[in-house]
């Protein structure tokens, strides 16, 4: 009979060893769940540009709430030269000069947006027109004090307010996009996790096999040398071996292959080494349906989003309306200017004491100008426009109230889901220290030649499957937990809420 005393597989052991191989040189990581929920947050790509994304929302929302505020502008010419041909009709015919000038300007404007919608704003400025076709420097100083107000915007449709309304609901939106895209990816490294962790157990309980199915073809090779078992009994231990070896070596193969989607996931190095906490203690969590549900609809974004989009959609609808709506501008300013004209031999500041003083003398300038503007006549357009708006947020009333439903639907079962996963999680507890002691007790009969091999390999698929049920039932309880988790924004383990 062929002598079998090798465990590992050579295909095992070339695994293990690339493995294992440069640990010293790459970064190698013990990781919990925590911690490797951890690490995804700060490395993952989705996540990277999901901040992003908050980050723009927000610059957007800083940049609205900047334009109300007071704003200061310089505009400067240094200088403008200009040289034309014009062309001037005179009684006695077409003529033809030429113009040369020289242009300096420096003004200042500064701009108050009001809450009414309008603007104050004062805009002073400093002009130098140098005239070479005459040698003359005209040099004009203006001040003005300024209003414009649209005067149903005091009542109706604010622009301002709309728009700082709208950037502050998609800097919210943004945020609650991020909360999810978070939760999901806490679900997302949870389930790689377990499943990384259930193909590593996996190969310890394959590994075990292949140790207890090394011990038995030890005894039956020994029982069949000794004469007391049929060589076809060894010969089948012998096949019983190569199947448990051959099992784990698949078992090592899917680990490996499991390992490297979870470091790609979580955001590290493909050559970096990770060992995941084995331990599978849990503690058993009740959780009321009411409750769960309560916070659901509290917070679930789904629901807070169609509250944003009927918001964002009130803010349409009332912008349609004002469409059709007359409107009244009012522009008012008042302003005072300064000119003087001087020879090119007066030095310039000459020509600015002419200026100021002459800004003292002159009347002042003011004026004030209502616009009122009454749509008549459209076709219907705009009514068209209101009620396609209106027709909008309906939709969106009837899809918060669909997902609320489908809320509460899901959260119920995650509940019902999770207290059966934890029954049965329980039961398979029991059930695996029953199949230990069994295969134990069936172990030791199968030496004392109570029982032949077939026996025996039926009482060990029986443990394996004990593992193995066990194994799915808790990963299958910590899933759920997780998902009940996203789902409420809730965690029940700790009895704590998830910021």
């Amino acid at each position: 009979m062929k002598k079998r005393p090798v465990i590992m597989s050579a295909a095992a052991a070339v695994i293990v060893f690339f493995l294992c191989h440069g640990a010293a040189a790459q970064q190698h990581y013990d990781l919990t769940l925590d911690r490797s929920i951890e690490i995804a947050m700060e490395k993952s790509y989705s996540m990277l540009s999901l901040k992003e994304d908050t980050e723009i929302a927000a610059q957007n929302l800083k940049s609205t709430l900047a334009a109300q505020r007071t704003r200061i502008d310089l505009t400067l010419t240094l200088p403008n030269y200009t040289e034309s041909v014009r062309q001037a009709d005179e009684s006695s015919g077409v003529k033809f000069y030429s113009v040369k000038h020289l242009t300096n300007y420096g003004g200042l404007t500064i701009t108050q947006p009001l809450p009414t919608d309008g603007s104050i704003y004062v805009r002073s400025g400093l002009n130098n027109l140098n005239d070479y076709n005459v040698d003359t420097r005209y040099i004009d100083f203006t001040t003005r004090i300024g209003l414009r107000q649209p005067i149903q915007s005091l009542w109706g449709y604010n622009a301002n307010r709309s728009a700082v309304k709208s950037a502050r609901l998609a800097y919210e939106q943004s945020v609650k996009s991020l909360k999810r895209a978070e939760l999901n990816l806490i679900y997302s490294v949870s389930s790689a996790y377990y499943n990384l962790l259930s193909l590593q157990k996996s190969a310890e309980i394959a590994q075990l096999n292949l140790e207890r199915q090394t011990e038995a073809y030890e005894i039956s090779k020994n029982k069949y040398e000794s004469g007391l078992i049929r060589e076809v009994d060894a010969l089948q231990m012998e096949v019983d071996l190569a199947e448990a070896q051959s099992n784990y070596d698949v078992a090592v193969l899917n680990h490996a292959s499991a390992d490297n989607t979870f470091k790609e996931l979580i955001g590290i190095g493909l050559h970096d080494t990770v060992s995941l906490d084995s331990n599978m203690e849990y503690e058993p969590v009740s959780v009321d349906s009411d409750f769960a549900v309560a916070l659901a609809l509290k917070n679930r974004l789904e629901i807070q989003e169609r509250d944003i989009q009927i918001e964002l959609q009130k803010l349409t609808i009332k912008q349609r309306k004002s469409a059709r709506q007359p409107t009244i501008n009012v522009d008012a300013y008042y302003e005072r200017s300064g000119i003087s004209t001087e020879a090119f031999n007066a030095g310039y500041p000459t020509s600015f004491e002419n200026t100021f003083k002459d800004f003292t003398r002159r009347p002042s300038n003011f004026g004030v100008g209502v616009t009122i503007s009454v749509p008549i006549f459209n076709w219907g357009q705009n009514k068209a426009n209101v009620r396609a708006s209106e027709a909008r947020m309906r939709q969106y009333e009837y899809s918060k109230i669909e997902t609320e439903r489908s809320v509460e639907t899901e959260v119920r079962n995650l509940v019902s889901n999770l207290s059966s996963t934890l029954k049965r999680l329980q039961l398979l507890e029991k059930n695996v220290s029953v199949a230990e002691k069994s295969f134990d007790i069936t172990l030791k009969r199968y030496s004392d030649g109570d029982i032949d091999s077939q026996s025996l390999a039926l009482e060990r698929n029986r443990l394996n499957t004990a593992y193995t049920s066990h194994l799915t039932a808790y990963i299958n309880y910590q899933l759920a937990l997780a998902d009940l988790m996203r789902k409420t924004f809730y965690d029940f383990r700790t009895d704590m809420p998830v910021e």
